[in-house]
């Protein structure tokens, strides 16, 4: 720039014209702040008094921060005098491009200069420092000190900020050294920058001991210093302390003294006392300045008070950048990211251009709101201007993506980046983990280990998730042992690996890891609950969370839902009472467990209790629908559901889960056209593409109605591959309808698919040795073994008293076994004699006698529930059995005599559905 108005000095002022000679000095007009009419009155030539004439002038550039103007003035100043031999106007000149911004044109001038006086020194440390540059300014005291220069009271206020934004302490004690040596240590200007200086070190006691010295404490700049130096390091109250003891002192506030107490207000506790300061504000008018209108912005920001902030905005007469910066950054802390994007466009329509600090406001709020193409269009801006290179950026941008799901984005936007710091790893490798690419993260975290950045408890969490999601025991170990090492092991990191262990199914190094835990918090006792039921110990949570209940520990949300979830798996209805006993005398909001609640009640057997539940629920989430359709469901309530379902759809659309729910009721109650109906609609209608589960579902319900080759021609028609539960489905259906031809088929898609549910092959040896192939059957065992799967064994349970009391077939395990097969006895008796009861043997498909073949039946687990609960429970009450396989055809013949000859209700929960058998009826109309 200077080069170029070497070139061409004349003074180009397009936008003004010559007027008459001006009846006011040129130093008058300057002091009215008038830098057009300055212009005007600038004469051609001024090589009589050339520091009279330009110094003015410089000083009003620089108060207006106008470039522009000051090098049409230098270039003035180079054609008509030289610059070079007057150090007042080159020292003016470094002051002005200081003020500007132009740090480069500063030091030309400045390196150009034959003299310098200490005025020059100080003038371009001020340039330095006010453009933050505090290692310049390190570099420039030192080329003073060698030369010799002696320092005055002007030039330590510079130096004394400086080394505060180096954070320098030993610096800035040789600057207060040479202050006392130079006998400045007294003078005011200097003791409120050395006040500032220990401040910003981080040395309060230092900066309290300073100011505690001044004799007089008459200087409002002083208060100003102290004040702000505890407000600035988070100590408010001693702050606002200070800011009364400045008002008994009689001394006046000034717009400084308002902003430090303003930034004292750090949160909501203090919205009372930033009320107070702008009401003191509003009544004294001179206060009212664009810094602190901002400054209560930001306050009321901080304060959690939107509406106040906003209402403070709209009143500024000039709004500047910061101020739509911190009400744009206020709706994002606030979580009000919606409003956010109305009020960048107000910011647009104002004709403001965004910043790096309103890109980064507005990518977190497309972020959580999952607005990607909001997000790459600000991602557009920022390559277009630059700003992704920026780090704060750079990350924003692979947090935003990573929340949008947008992995391919994610990756650009992490390898565009220059600069990478541990904030940009994290985020990047916690975006794969949280979305299902957990190879590519343990791949960055091993690159990441290459490189000299030390990898904190966040990166670990991270690196956790995506064991979980490969389930890998081995790397849950290493990245365990990798915590160890590190010392990194912290209450949050271990409550972490005890999840994960327990998502990868290695519960012994999870119930070890939560008993090496010192101080457990709720999110370890709830880690651990969750664990044991994730991995079908309901028993051992139900245990854990009573012990829970013993110490000063109070169960959140997460440890209820997983207790409750506990009980529905055991159909455990006085456990999950006491739990939901728990919950109204703590005062939890039912509304925020409700869904798990139904649940519960659902899975007891208690869908009316469930009902209420959620009849009590004001406000209900598409969860809480989608529980009480899927309980309906269960219990054979298949229009009940329905109706439920088209009452929800006048205000949620439904979602895969809730089409799930409604297809699996249809099943259970056998309304086929109904069942049709509901998947068109998720298909077409709501455009849900169905998963393998709806498919399986569907199928199960056309081979229930017997529509065996409408099934199959819908399984051929699938879009996608058919998994081994579709084809499970079809093939119980042909097994139940005696269709051996579909069966066949069915049977060998679904051993060409190998599956490893062990489930699948007992289905098809059941299926061949119920037609006689052994041989066959015995094949698929010995399949069965060579891959190391196992059969379940049939086991039912029941809950008498405060226990869940647990049978296995023929088992001969529990306390009182003796009183429980004598019952059994008398109940055989009973049903044969008066009930016409034949066992029918066709059910048992082991090659053995058939005397055999009945004491194997009579030895049904669910049968030694029923006798338990009818030697232990009162009379008239129901008795409720859960089996974790589905019930027999010959236990269901049973079950149903039992309730008619004992007139007790049973509630039977299978692994299919509930059955409810009263007076030998049951209700799932024989087919389930």
């Amino acid at each position: 720039m200077l080069i170029q108005t070497q070139i061409n000095p004349t003074l180009k002022i397009p936008s003004f014209s010559r007027k008459p000679i001006q009846t006011h000095t040129l130093k008058d007009i300057c002091l009215r702040g008038n830098l057009k009419e300055a212009f005007q009155s600038l004469p051609v030539s001024s090589n009589d008094h050339p520091d009279e004439t330009y110094a003015p002038v410089l000083e009003l550039c620089a108060q207006k921060k106008a470039l522009s103007q000051g090098l049409q003035i230098h270039a003035h100043m180079i054609k008509s005098c030289s610059v070079s031999e007057s150090v007042f106007l080159a020292t003016k000149l470094v002051f002005m491009y200081g003020k500007c911004g132009s740090v480069r044109n500063a030091e030309k001038v400045f390196d150009q200069m034959g003299q310098r006086s200490i005025f020059t020194w100080n003038a371009m440390i001020g340039a330095y420092v006010s453009n933050g540059k505090p290692f310049e300014v390190l570099q420039t005291y030192k080329e003073m000190r060698v030369l010799g220069v002696s320092l005055d009271a002007y030039s330590f206020p510079s130096l004394l900020k400086a080394s505060g934004l180096l954070k320098n302490l030993y610096l800035g004690s040789e600057i207060h050294g040479l202050a006392v040596k130079f006998g400045y240590d007294s003078t005011v200007c200097v003791v409120n920058s050395l006040v500032a200086m220990y401040a910003k070190c981080d040395d309060l006691f230092g900066a309290r001991r300073l100011f505690g010295r001044i004799d007089q404490k008459e200087d409002v700049v002083s208060w100003n210093s102290i004040i702000s130096a505890y407000s600035s390091n988070g100590r408010s109250m001693e702050a606002l302390e200070l800011f009364r003891e400045m008002q008994k002192a009689g001394l006046d506030s000034n717009t400084y003294t308002v902003v430090a107490c303003l930034q004292a207000c750090e949160d909501y506790s203090f919205r009372k006392l930033g009320k107070e300061i702008h009401a003191a504000v509003l009544k004294s008018a001179q206060l009212l300045d664009a810094y602190v209108a901002g400054a209560l912005v930001a306050m009321y920001v901080r304060c959690c008070k939107m509406s106040e902030a906003v209402r403070t905005f709209n009143k500024l007469e000039e709004k500047d950048k910061v101020a739509w910066n911190s009400v744009l950054t206020g709706f994002i802390q606030n979580g009000m990211c919606s409003e956010a994007l109305h009020f960048f466009h107000d910011f647009q329509n104002a004709g403001e251009k965004p910043d790096q600090v309103t890109v980064i406001s507005i990518l977190v709020a497309c972020g959580r709101l999952g607005y990607l193409l909001n997000g790459m269009e600000l991602h557009a801006y920022a390559i277009k201007n630059g700003f992704d290179l920026d780090l704060q950026v750079g990350n924003t941008l692979i947090d935003m993506y990573a929340k949008c799901s947008c992995v391919n984005y994610m990756g650009y936007a992490f390898n565009r980046m220059p600069d990478k710091d541990l904030i940009s790893w994290t985020t990047v490798i916690a975006g794969y983990a949280q979305n299902s690419y957990a190879l590519k993260a343990f791949e960055l975290f091993r690159e990441l280990q290459l490189i000299d950045i030390d990898v904190d408890p966040m990166m670990i969490g991270s690196i956790l998730l995506a064991c979980s999601e490969l389930a890998c025991v081995p790397q849950v170990k290493e990245i365990h042992g990798y915590i160890m090492r590190r010392g990194l092991s912290d209450v949050v990191l271990r409550n972490m690996i005890v999840d994960v262990y327990g998502e990868c199914g290695n519960i012994d190094y999870a119930v070890q890891t939560f008993e090496s835990i010192q101080f457990k918090d709720v999110v370890s006792w709830t880690s651990m609950i969750s664990a044991y039921v994730h991995n079908g110990l309901a028993n051992e949570a139900l245990e854990l969370f009573h012990i829970l209940n013993k110490t000063n520990i109070h169960p959140d949300s997460i440890a209820l839902k997983s207790a409750l979830s506990a009980a529905s798996s055991l159909s455990a209805l006085k456990y999950g009472k006491e739990i939901h006993g728990f919950v109204i005398r703590q005062n939890f909001s039912e509304g925020s467990i409700a869904s798990s609640l139904v649940d519960m009640y659902s899975r007891c057997g208690m869908v009316e209790n469930a009902h209420t539940i959620f009849k009590s629920i004001q406000s209900k989430d598409l969860v809480l629908w989608t529980s009480m359709i899927n309980a309906y469901g269960m219990h054979g309530h298949g229009k009940v559901a329905i109706d439920l379902f088209n009452k929800m759809k006048e205000n949620l659309t439904p979602d895969h889960v809730a089409f799930l729910s409604v297809l699996y009721a249809c099943s259970h109650s056998g309304l086929t056209a109904e069942g049709r109906q509901f998947f068109e609609i998720m298909k077409y209608e709501y455009q849900l593409e169905p998963w393998p589960e709806h498919y399986a579902c569907l199928v199960d319900l056309l081979g229930r109605a017997n529509c065996l080759e409408e099934a199959y021609e819908f399984v051929k028609s699938m879009q996608m591959a058919p998994t081994a539960e579709i084809w499970c489905a079809l093939l119980r259906a042909c097994q139940v309808h005696s269709n051996q031809e579909l069966g066949e088929i069915a049977v060998q898609k679904l051993l060409e698919l190998g599956s490893t549910n062990p489930g699948h092959y007992v289905l098809v040896s059941n299926v061949f040795a119920a037609k006689g192939r052994c041989k066959d059957a015995e094949k698929i065992r010995s399949r069965m073994k060579e891959r190391g799967l196992k059969k379940s064994p049939g086991c039912s349970w029941i809950e008498v008293g405060n226990r869940i009391h647990t049978f296995i077939a023929r088992d001969k395990s529990h306390p009182e076994c003796h009183h429980i097969t004598k019952k059994l006895d008398q109940i055989t008796e009973k049903v044969e004699k008066e009930g016409g009861y034949i066992a029918q043997t066709k059910f048992v498909l082991h090659n053995v006698e058939e005397n055999e073949k009945v004491k194997m039946l009579y030895g049904h687990s669910e049968r030694l529930a029923i006798a338990y609960g009818l030697l232990k429970t009162a009379e008239q009450t129901p008795i409720r059995v859960t089996k974790n396989l589905r019930v027999c055809g010959d236990c269901h013949t049973f079950c149903k005599l039992v309730s008619k000859l004992f007139r007790r209700e049973l509630v039977v929960r299978d692994a299919n559905r509930f059955h409810h058998f009263e007076d030998g009826v049951c209700s799932c109309g024989d087919f389930w």
